[in-house]
């Protein structure tokens, strides 16, 4: 397996050369485009590095399957926003060219050779080694005619359960081509009628939405479904002759733009909601058998170009390999199961007499930083607002949604404290891309019950992560916070790395419910003394700590920038990163998707290293260290150095200023810039090579770490 995303081919392009650095860019203008990877290419390679994930042998069988499903899921994501948006920008004739210099048309034309050479790959991994491997194992995904089932099983398996939601749609005179809904996947069907000697054409929509994409014939025996429509199209068509047929899908533009003129922000989104499903055709994808006078038709059918167009080999939409990801038993072929353990802070106490344990008193003895999914979110922040609904001393209860799920019992519990009278406040984002259905959802349920429910700013998306809790105390009121680096989300909670810092400090507390009352009411925040909010006072805070150590380390002082993020875009950011390094400053990123920044560069970048870490869990978390002399500072939050997150969003990000915390945040980063399993470097050509050794995996050495520290901390005293 080549261990190194190479990009275009592995060529070297007019974008990719690196040059000398000029005078300017060692005056600090930085503005040349060699010094600036394209957005939309990096994000690629992150995603090729969950391809490698795929193809990595030394994996489970069944992690490796669930990658090639995400690998699909992302790029059908990336095609419906990011890919939507550059044909928007070439449609709209607008030259918006990036710091990396490449013109929209450019950046497609770059998008559709990486994605033709990573689909080429994952389709062969597919047939070629995952779909083999698994009939070693018992787990067949086959044909009709591999699976052993006869044809009465099959076709009275078709007639009783498929045929019955089946609408074929004629397309011919009299009968346009019929609209095409986003990410379905259709039977394009050639016939003849033998009697008017006549061909037409029929689109049959596989109904995977309603009915399992592989159906169990047998035990661990899989068919694809449209494979089993295909064998009876005859059912479909009687009396026509079946010429030839072929599989297609289509991606449409799925974002959307909220007029701030709304009266209604909530009707609005429902109402371009609805409309999204009309988005125009961003992606057309072809199994690549088909006949070249049927894609021809296709492609003029559906009006897009022949860069639009990819031809698939094998099944089509393997994001549905999940089903076969969750079959029963077959642990020799997954990951050993983790189960997040309580943190130490949170256990029960001797004579407490209750699994319930009290959250609030912890708190009050020292700030807690709690990482998921190694610690447990519902015996932290589950419970934390739980305590708060059910304590008869708190008056209020403040929550920021970006993303929830339906299992989760947050919002419940908001519901709940409303019906008891509390003050229950949820800053809902209704524009949370693919969550906003669920959110409208649960706007309505809080509002019903008297809950105050707020949309946020204007113009601005709410993606700051806090809880507030107001209680009365000795006739004194103390603010109980949560600040995360990720959505209140039971489920991602599982899944996505992440960090929550519990903390009754009196000051942070003011701050945070003065940005609560800035966000349901109306003023312009003033620049805090400890959090820092986008989009007022963010980035230019940022840049003064990089430039802090600049200046440590121009007096003689040790000096380092130590950052993990999700993404590292923002020019401003990038620029003062490349000026630290130019000082000679010590710099480790670790950025998991997109990095616009180009490390090793000489004159420019010699002293940053960037590691990316794709592996068991999705790193998710945000944070930020910056050493000056004796002097350091940490932050943690929901912001990314993007330039959405800085001007866009509301934004918050937290201090973490106990020395134990501290401690821990850069035993995480030093673990993860150590990884050696599941950890790639960037270099100054914008390739990424995948480390080898497999010595070090900082998921597994903090899943011992959390084992370890439970352990050592018993009964908590």
């Amino acid at each position: 397996m080549s261990m190194t995303a190479r990009g275009d081919g592995g060529a070297t392009t007019a974008a990719t050369r690196i040059r000398t650095p000029t005078a300017g860019d060692r005056a600090g203008e930085l503005t040349g485009a060699e010094l600036y990877i394209n957005r939309e290419l990096s994000w690629l390679d992150f995603n090729d590095r969950v391809l490698q994930l795929a193809e990595d042998d030394s994996l489970e069988l069944i992690e490796r399957v669930k990658f090639l499903a995400i690998f699909t899921s992302n790029l059908d994501e990336f095609f419906m926003v990011r890919v939507a948006g550059v044909h928007d920008q070439i449609e709209a004739r607008v030259d918006a060219r990036g710091a990396d210099g490449l013109s929209p048309t450019q950046v497609l034309d770059g998008i559709a050779r990486k994605v033709r050479e990573q689909d080429a790959r994952h389709a062969r991994q597919f047939a070629d080694v995952i779909r083999p491997a698994l009939l070693e194992h018992g787990i067949r995904v086959v044909s009709c005619e591999q699976s052993g089932a006869s044809a009465e099983e099959l076709a009275g398996h078709f007639r009783e359960h498929i045929f019955p939601v089946l609408t074929p749609l004629a397309i011919g005179p009299g009968r346009p081509f019929p609209y095409i809904s986003n990410l379905s996947l259709s039977l394009l069907v050639h016939l003849r009628d033998p009697g008017a000697q006549t061909e037409v054409f029929a689109r049959v929509k596989v109904p995977k939405e309603v009915l399992p994409r592989f159906v169990e014939i047998a035990k661990d025996t899989f068919i694809p479904l449209e494979d089993i429509i295909a064998r009876h199209l005859d059912a479909l068509f009687p009396g026509m002759e079946i010429l030839s047929y072929d599989l297609f899908r289509v991606t449409r533009d799925a974002d959307f733009e909220i007029s701030d003129e709304a009266d209604d922000l909530l009707q609005a989104v429902e109402d371009e909601l609805r409309r999204r499903r009309f988005g125009e055709v961003v992606r057309l994808e072809v199994g690549a058998a088909m006949e070249p006078a049927m894609r021809t038709r296709l492609i003029d059918w559906l009006g897009v170009t022949a860069n639009q167009v990819y031809d698939v080999d094998g099944l089509l939409d393997l994001s549905d390999l999940w089903q076969i990801a969750d079959v029963e038993g077959h642990s020799e072929l997954r990951q050993p199961g983790w189960t997040p353990l309580t943190h130490p802070a949170f256990g029960p106490r001797p004579g407490d007499g209750d699994d319930q344990p009290d959250t609030f008193a912890p708190m009050r003895r020292g700030d807690i930083l709690v990482h998921y999914p190694y610690q447990s979110f519902s015996t932290s922040v589950e419970r934390f607002v739980m305590q708060a609904v059910e304590d008869p001393n708190v008056l209020a209860i403040k929550m920021t949604v970006y993303r929830t799920s339906d299992d989760s019992a947050l919002v419940p519990a908001l519901i709940t404290a409303a019906e008891k009278g509390k003050q229950a406040v949820c800053l809902v984002e209704l524009k949370a891309r693919f969550d906003e259905r669920r959110n409208i959802r649960w706007s309505r349920e809080l509002e019903e019950v008297g809950a105050h429910v707020v949309h946020g700013i204007p113009g601005l998306k709410t993606h700051a992560k806090a809880i507030l809790v107001v209680r009365r105390e000795r006739g004194q009121i103390r603010h109980y916070v949560m600040i995360g680096t990720g959505n209140f989300h039971a489920k991602n909670a599982r899944l996505y790395e992440d960090l929550g810092l519990f903390t009754t400090d009196p000051e942070l507390g003011e701050e945070v419910a003065n940005l609560f009352n800035t966000l349901t009411g109306y003023g312009h925040p003033k620049r805090q003394r400890k959090v820092l909010v986008a989009p007022d006072s963010m980035r230019e805070p940022l840049i003064e700590l990089i430039e802090r150590t600049v200046v440590a380390h121009e007096a003689g002082r040790q000096a380092r920038i130590a950052l993990k993020v999700n993404s590292l875009v923002d020019r401003r950011c990038i620029r003062a990163l490349y000026r630290a390094s130019q000082a000679g400053v010590p710099i480790d990123l670790n950025v998991r998707g997109i990095c616009c920044l180009r490390p090793g560069i000489p004159g420019v970048s010699e002293t940053i290293n960037v590691v990316s870490v794709v592996g068991r869990f999705l790193e998710h978390s945000r944070v930020y260290s910056f050493h000056f002399g004796e002097e350091s500072s940490y932050y943690i939050g929901s912001a990314d150095m993007m330039p959405r997150n800085l001007d866009t969003r509301v934004e918050l990000l937290v201090p973490v200023e106990g020395a134990e915390l501290r401690a821990e945040l850069d035993d995480t980063l030093e673990r993860c810039f150590a990884d050696d399993t599941n950890a790639w470097t960037l270099d100054r050509h914008g390739a990424w090579h995948r480390r080898s050794g497999g010595t070090r995996s900082v998921h597994r050495e903090l899943m011992d770490r959390t084992l370890a520290l439970s352990s050592a901390a018993g009964p908590i005293a």
